[in-house]
């Protein structure tokens, strides 16, 4: 016989979004619940339609079969669809099919109640059920799916269960999200029971001025309610009763149902206090529904905070104050599951984002696992919640086909009805990328009168211009505008609407510049409001080299520090075989696969500091709150004053006591020696005491300011450098090509315009360009090498494809080494090139890099504002950053003079003219270039160090702005200076 859902097609048919699937709600079931996670009999069918038989393996739940040893693997794809089929079609044949199998034992004293079924997400299309006979189909990849089975199980008897998910379908052309295609069960499966008088719904209003307002739905299996029944309730202790009032209204205006039962529970709490992102206060609200009798058929607890959210003119307003949206964007990800997360994943994910000062996330691009709102409620997250929405490779011809319609109005409707008691979530989204039309303004209609208590966002509703007041959007939320746009239409005087990017700053690699420039112009411009950072994972799944699969969840401990074990990589597009496939353009988070965090955290760390700190006159110094809603005290300070010397000397801080936003002048902590040189003040900023997302102790931020600036300025010390000692007579060392003959050095120091291309680099199209010019292959053409004295002076000519660089390099001895003085000219048609600088390769053993200049993270010209200047050190081989495509990486910005030393402390040291580029690697250019992964790369001996005299900004121009003209290295004469020593 056919199965009736096998015949019903629903993979091919967009108008079904569910059969037998109950309504969505806020009561959360979880508590008590029955765990089906674990093995289940599974087998991989061809298609729906393919027999099922033979041989069963075993798949874990909630986990993707796609990393678990099947012939399906990952594969990704930003816009493009992984299959030919035009909307609402999917594949007829070549579409992988799981079907999950195993027995479920039914409680005994389950007799009599009502028996629910949650399936947590299932990717694309789920068919349910119980011993062969139908229960129910669902779509939405990342919703839950509930199905009532009291008519198909009996308590104290045991059922088969079989959940048969199809990957490919209408609905995947809905979810054409830029992260890995999966498929399978992916969150968890739960069996519970409720008694047949029930809470159908609960929603809760609580606002700032302490207002409670609880609104309940309930219904009865047996259809008709019950007589007698009520509410009642309580918050951390305060009563809540039923709304007699409300009944009698609803009594008036004839809408009390027979078989839906509507009441509303009321309070107002004495002195509340609100939730906000920085005071995450949380009440525990319990709602019993009773019988006639008195006892309680049903309880639904939550944890509920104060707050209001409101677009008043162009501003976002919490609790009535205007709040920086210090956002990123989400995926869900682990490298060993896919998209398989666990609470402790979760947790760990938002305790970092909070150390490094975010506080607000945008789900992208659907609704999150219900325990990533628990966090956020608790933590402190302002949410955008989006819609499982995105037709990227379709999007014109689906936002306004008729056949999409309840497909968009039931994935957003269902995300507001679970999540709308969510103090965290403040923004609704209708999806991402999908056009504008009809069916997105269907489904805000529905959202505005369902829940007008917050406002809601679409970025494409912003091809009508960001001030259309008649677009489906309440903020204009573009993604990657550049910044002088954004700043532009603040000031023209037309802005209507908040402006928040929900994109920008993509982090593809070694990527962020121009960050803090963003922030400095949000700051100053009223109407800009902050952004979401794309996004925070790299999401490399760990890879055997050897054999080419998912490791799975047995990796656990086969990475550490950003880096894969020996033998295993992170793979990124094209890494399974696909041949369609768009590389590692998923790689482009702030932190890599393992969660560590890449060097721009630590600006982002800085930019959003709760406390920051100015020179007042050279009288003292001007500490400020910035924060919105918190006071200083919990945090603690250290002042550390830093001298070009080497010495660093330290004072506890005592911290003002400001209200948000309030500033006060202190004396200075520490008096200046007369000598030293140049000297920078820090305040090294922790916590006072242990919070829920970091330990007393842990560092919050660093602001810093210049004291005293270096003694000798840059064009002097071009023609005599500091601390170069006396003139010697003694001839400089250099071979007939006038190179540098040096003890220490195996490659002497040459001219270099070239760097590794970045991401931004490759995509933004800037390397196709320096390849076209020729950079990466200069021929170096002496043209005199001129012996004045013990100097010599080289006149030498790098010519490109194109154009010739002329280079002078002189070397003059000086006690204990030699000092190089150089000077690049560059052609008119060289007018952006990555760096102009010095290359030099060292002998080995010179293992341990110590700088003075910004650090110790990797920093560059456009992304240096979270490295401070001190006195740095790190083994040569932590320096390099392990982006997942090798590239240019491991720059450290402002360094005045650095040492590279052997454990017995011999080794060299660089002086520096200005404060300049510098990396030290164990790779060249060229290496990085050659391969796609770090486990094809073979370190080098010795090390490679830049000394650069202009290095180019990073930009993110992989998707998104390049950096400013400011950062470019532009063409004519460049001028430096250094002097090398042996120690």
């Amino acid at each position: 016989m056919t199965d009736p859902l096998l015949a019903l097609r629903p993979w091919d048919a967009p108008e079904v979004t569910s059969w037998g699937r109950l309504p969505m709600n806020a009561v959360d079931r979880r508590a008590g619940a029955h765990s089906l996670d674990g093995g289940w009999r599974f087998q991989l069918l061809s298609a729906p339609h393919a027999p099922v038989g033979g041989a069963w393996s075993t798949a874990t739940v909630p986990g993707a079969w796609t990393m678990q040893d099947t012939d399906d693997l990952p594969r990704y794809l930003n816009v493009r669809m992984p299959f030919a089929e035009f909307p609402p079609r999917s594949p007829a044949e070549d579409n992988p099919t799981g079907v999950y199998e195993r027995e479920i034992d039914v409680p005994a004293g389950w007799a009599g109640r009502r028996i629910v079924l949650q399936v947590g997400a299932a990717e694309s299309v789920l068919l349910v059920h119980v011993d062969g006979r139908p229960v129910g189909v669902s779509k939405d990849s990342h919703l839950a799916a509930e199905f009532e089975l009291t008519e198909f199980v009996r308590p104290g008897g045991r059922a088969v269960l079989r959940l048969t998910v199809v990957k490919w379908s209408d609905a995947s052309h809905l979810e054409d999200q830029d992260h890995w295609w999966h498929g399978g069960i992916t969150r968890s499966v739960l069996l519970y029971a409720t008694d047949p008088l029930y809470l159908a719904d609960v929603d809760v209003r609580a606002g700032r001025d302490g207002e409670l307002r609880v609104d309940c739905r309930v219904r009865d299996t047996g259809g008709a309610l019950p007589a007698g029944w009520y509410l009642d309730g309580e918050l951390d202790g305060l009563a809540l009763a039923q709304d007699t009032a409300f009944d009698r209204e609803n009594a008036e205006d004839e809408r009390v149902s027979a078989f839906l039962g509507e009441a509303r529970l009321r309070t107002r709490v004495p002195e509340v206090r609100p939730w906000t992102a920085e005071t995450p206060e949380l009440y525990g609200l319990t709602v019993r529904l009773h019988r006639a009798d008195g006892t309680v058929a049903d309880t639904s607890r939550h944890r509920i905070g104060f707050r209001d959210v409101a677009v008043v003119g162009r501003d976002l307003l919490v609790n009535g104050e205007r709040v920086y949206i210090r956002g990123v964007n989400r995926h869900d990800f682990h490298p060993l599951t896919g998209r398989t997360v666990t609470y402790d994943d979760l947790r760990a994910d938002l305790v970092l984002l909070k150390r490094f000062g975010f506080n607000a996330i945008r789900t992208a691009h659907y609704p999150g696992d219900p325990a990533l709102y628990d966090l956020a409620d608790e933590l402190g997250f302002y949410v955008v919640d989006e819609a499982d929405i995105e037709s990227h490779d379709h999007a014109h011809e689906i936002a306004d086909d008729p056949r999409h319609l309840n497909a968009f109005v039931d994935r957003v409707s269902r995300m507001v009805l679970r999540d709308k008691n969510r103090p965290s979530v403040v923004i609704w989204s209708l999806g991402n990328e999908s056009d504008y039309g009809a069916n997105h303004d269907a489904a805000a209609g529905w959202v505005r009168r369902h829940d007008p208590s917050r406002p809601l966002q679409y970025e494409g509703a912003a091809k009508r211009g960001w001030a259309d007041p008649e677009v489906a959007s309440d903020i204009a939320c573009p993604m990657y505008a550049p910044l002088e746009e954004c700043v532009a239409h603040a000031l023209s005087g037309k802005q209507t609407k908040p402006l928040i990017q929900c994109e920008y700053s993509h982090a593809m690699g070694n990527s962020n510049g121009t960050l803090a420039d963003h922030w400095a112009a949000i700051e100053a411009t009223p109407g800009l409001q902050g952004g979401f950072i794309w996004e925070f994972w790299d999401h490399g799944i760990l890879q055997s080299v050897n054999d080419g699969r998912p490791v799975g969840r047995g990796g656990a401990g086969l990475y550490d520090n950003g880096v894969a074990a020996p033998g295993y990589r992170w793979a990124y597009g094209g890494d399974f075989g696909e041949k369609d496939h768009d590389g590692a353009f998923v790689a482009d988070g702030v932190v890599f696969p393992d969660r560590t965090p890449k060097p721009v955290m630590y600006e982002h760390r800085e930019l959003a500091a709760p406390l920051r700190l100015e020179l007042f006159r050279h009288e003292g110094l001007v500490v400020s709150n910035h924060q919105h809603f918190r006071g200083l005290d919990w945090l603690r300070g250290t002042w550390e004053l830093v001298l070009a010397d080497g010495r660093t000397l330290t004072a506890a801080a005592e911290l003002p006591a400001l209200l948000p936003g309030e500033t006060a002048v202190v004396p200075f902590p520490l008096a200046l020696p007369p000598d030293g040189g140049e000297a920078w003040l820090t305040l090294r900023v922790t916590t006072a005491e242990d919070l829920a997302w970091a330990p007393r102790g842990t560092e919050v931020c660093t602001p810093q300011v210049l004291l005293r600036a270096g003694a000798q300025a840059p064009e002097a010390a071009v023609r005599e450098p500091a601390a170069t000692g006396p003139a010697v007579t003694r001839p400089v060392e250099a071979d007939a090509d006038g190179l540098l003959v040096h003890p220490l050095l195996t490659v002497a120091p040459t001219l270099s315009l070239w760097r590794a291309p970045t991401d931004n680099d490759e995509l933004g199209g800037m390397a196709p360009r320096w390849r076209a010019w020729g950079l990466d292959s200069l021929v170096r053409k002496v043209v005199s090498v001129r012996r004045e004295g013990p100097s010599v002076t080289v006149l030498a000519e790098y010519a490109g494809t194109t154009g010739v660089v002329r280079h002078r390099q002189v070397l003059t001895p000086v006690e204990g080494g030699v000092r190089i003085d150089e000077q690049a000219e560059l052609p008119a048609e060289f007018d952006d090139v990555a760096r102009v600088g010095t290359v030099f390769e060292t002998v080995a053993g010179l293992d341990l890099l110590e700088w003075f200049g910004q650090g110790p993270w990797e920093s560059y010209p456009d992304r240096s504002g979270g490295a401070p200047v001190g006195h740095h050190a790190l083994p040569v081989d932590a320096l390099f950053t392990p982006y997942l495509r090798p590239q240019e990486s491991g720059g450290r910005h402002g360094v005045r003079h650095f040492t590279l030393s052997a454990s017995d402390a011999t080794g060299l040291a660089v002086a520096l003219d200005e404060p300049r580029q510098v990396s030290v690697t164990r790779y060249r250019a060229e290496d990085l270039t050659a391969v796609a992964h770090h486990d094809e790369l073979v370190p080098r001996a010795g090390c490679v160090v830049h000394l650069d005299a202009a290095h180019r900004g990073l930009g993110t121009a992989s998707c998104g702005p390049d950096t400013f003209p400011s950062y470019l290295v532009a063409p004519g004469v460049h001028r430096w200076s250094w002097t090398l020593r042996v120690l």
